[in-house]
């Protein structure tokens, strides 16, 4: 034990040092500019990544044996490696994030067969089986609850606060800390179903699907008043769905410290299963039934790979979105001339680019080019995400090299 704490000493200065640097306040006022849609120009980030093939040097690899030290020291890696290898717009802050023992009980669970290409991967194809074939079964979902382990986040708090003392200082942070509440609630649906059951009910049996997002909304809902009631929202997150999620506008004017409500924080929606559907049938099962509980929030961010240029028109009726997701698969001009000066575009630029046999830079940098002369033509403010990299084929110079174009894309007058 005592050796690993040595380990994860020597990472907390290293953290510490790294935090120190001014460019992290400078990036903050950028991410503040953007997100109050005055921007200075496209913020980058890079995220969701393959880190089992990025491991240079041992930078990646592991000392601790212990399960909560090892979690500290990957939290402490992984922003290392990024703010070294490919920044973007990182902000490196301060302090050890402890996230709080958190559980939510639904009374339905996913069955699945997975399949991988690669052993060392997180990611792996799904096959889902149908957990809600029918009304009864729909009926007999309770409403989630919400269970905390506080003995266990005393101890963890305790511990962390000594590992670090004098070196960082240490942050308890709720569920969803870093990439907002999680309101997409048709890919929940899709993981107890499968894509291709929930596509045929929305034609086939349209009322049994309303009222399955219906249910499915209320149960959002439901978990957000114990998260609200248990202190589990953190003001200030740094991030919401891979995006900086800095702004003065949060947390909302009534909010004088303590608990936080929903209007005080972020919350990001999506209904990537919607990618091919009409836009009329988009907004009467999700953006109607989700609308409600969307605004319950301070800011929101709306989309994620579903393309969305064709349907900006109803994602506009959610009141408090501030982000719109621009796919790998929506169309740049379209997109951002339908959004114009009214939210950030938050452009994907595609993963698959760092997958081919050779890394083609030109490719890169015109799509790059591309998305972000759309958004200068329009008047549009403009993020450059890229997430969702199953792959960089062992060669994580590839993520260096897309970092390196897209700044300086981002900076071309």
């Amino acid at each position: 034990m005592k050796q690993e704490i040595g380990v994860l000493r020597e990472l907390g200065k290293a953290v510490a040092e790294a935090a120190a640097l001014d460019i992290n306040g400078e990036t903050v006022r950028l991410w503040k500019c953007l997100n109050t849609l005055r921007p200075v120009r496209p913020m980058i980030m890079l995220d969701q990544l393959p880190w089992n093939e990025l491991n240079v040097n041992d930078e990646l690899t592991l000392r601790c044996q212990d399960p909560f030290l090892r979690s500290l020291e990957w939290q402490l890696r992984e922003r290392l490696y990024k703010f070294r290898h490919f920044r973007g717009d990182m902000v490196m802050h301060d302090r050890v994030e402890i996230p709080k023992t958190v559980r939510v009980e639904t009374g339905v669970h996913v069955h699945e067969t997975t399949l991988a290409t690669d052993p060392t991967s997180g990611v792996v194809s799904h096959q889902f089986e149908d957990q809600i074939p029918d009304d009864a079964a729909l009926e007999r979902i309770p409403m989630p609850k919400v269970i905390v382990d506080e003995a266990a986040d005393r101890r963890n708090l305790a511990l962390a606060g000594e590992i670090f003392e004098g070196i960082l200082p240490v942050r308890p942070v709720g569920p969803a800390w870093g990439y907002g509440v999680h309101a997409g609630v048709w890919d929940t649906i899709t993981s107890l179903r499968g894509a291709e059951r929930v596509l045929y009910d929305i034609i086939d049996r349209p009322d049994f699907s309303f009222r399955m997002v219906s249910k499915f909304a209320a149960m959002f809902s439901h978990t957000v008043d114990q998260y609200e009631a248990l202190g589990l929202l953190d003001v200030g997150a740094p991030g919401v769905h891979c995006t900086g999620a800095y702004t003065d506008e949060l947390p909302s004017a009534d909010y004088h410290g303590g608990r936080a409500q929903a209007r005080d924080v972020w919350v990001f929606g999506l209904a990537q299963v919607f990618s091919t559907i009409s836009p009329e049938m988009h907004d009467v099962f999700e953006i109607q039934p989700m609308k409600p509980h969307l605004e319950r929030f301070g800011l929101a961010y709306y989309g994620c790979c579903d393309p969305l240029d064709r349907k900006i028109h109803i994602v506009r009726k959610i009141r408090n979105v501030r982000k719109i997701s621009a796919s790998p698969w929506a169309d740049p001009e379209r997109t951002a001339e339908q959004i114009g000066r009214d939210f950030v575009l938050s452009a994907k630029p595609n993963p698959a680019f760092l997958a081919t046999d050779r890394f083609d830079e030109a490719r890169v940098r015109r799509e790059l080019r591309h998305i972000v002369a759309a958004c200068r033509t329009h008047g549009t403010p403009c993020e450059l995400i890229l997430k969702d990299v199953s792959t960089v084929r062992y060669e994580p110079q590839r993520l260096v090299a897309w970092e390196r174009i897209a700044r300086e894309v981002a900076t071309e007058g």
